[in-house]
This record gives C-alpha cells, structure tokens and sequence, in this order.
C-alpha cells in the first residue's frame, strides 16, 4: 500500500485546507495539493496504514456536493511526456520540379 492517494471527482471550489482536514480524521498527512480547475488531488499520509484506512472510509462519500473517488496515486514518472511518437513530416519536394511541392 503507498502512502499517497488520489482523490478525484472533487468540486473546482475544493481547496487542498478543505481536503487536508477531512483526510487527518485518519492520521498525519504530510502533504495535501488540490489541481485548481482539474476536480482532483492527491493527499500523502505518513503511515500507510493511514492511508489505507482514509481510502477504505472516503471512497464514495460526498464532499462539497460532489461523490469523490479514493484510490492509491499511481507512481510519479519522470517523463511526463513517454509515449507517442515523433512528428511528421511536411510536403513531398520534387527536385526535378524546381523544388515545387508535388500533391
């Protein structure tokens, strides 16, 4: 079990305070940030157990109007951007054309 969960389908007007006092019921948080206009966030506890706890007990309860999602935070990655792949390229160019595009 991580430490760190995510919890979404938060209200846009949640703020990480709001979110930080619902989660301590269940033990220290360490660390607690809202995405402002993204409806999630994440909350670290510092025992798993904690976390485990605050997971079991929040996932599908209201806050601010709004039935939040708890789950374990998947693990940061250092290439936010992996996957896909490189660019395309642009026009066919005829050189025995004078270099004019061909279509």
């Amino acid at each position: 079990m991580a430490k760190r969960l995510y919890v979404g389908n938060l209200s846009y007007s949640t703020p990480s305070e709001s979110l930080s006092e619902l989660f301590s019921e269940f033990g220290t948080v360490v660390d607690c940030t809202v995405v402002e206009g993204k409806g999630f966030g994440f909350v670290e506890f510092e025992t798993d157990e904690s976390a485990e706890e605050a997971m079991e007990s929040l996932n599908g309860t209201e806050l601010d109007g709004r039935q939040i999602r708890v789950d374990v935070a998947k693990a940061r990655s250092d290439n936010r951007r992996s996957g896909g792949g490189g660019g395309g390229g642009g026009g066919y160019r005829d050189r025995d054309r004078g270099g004019r595009d061909r279509w």
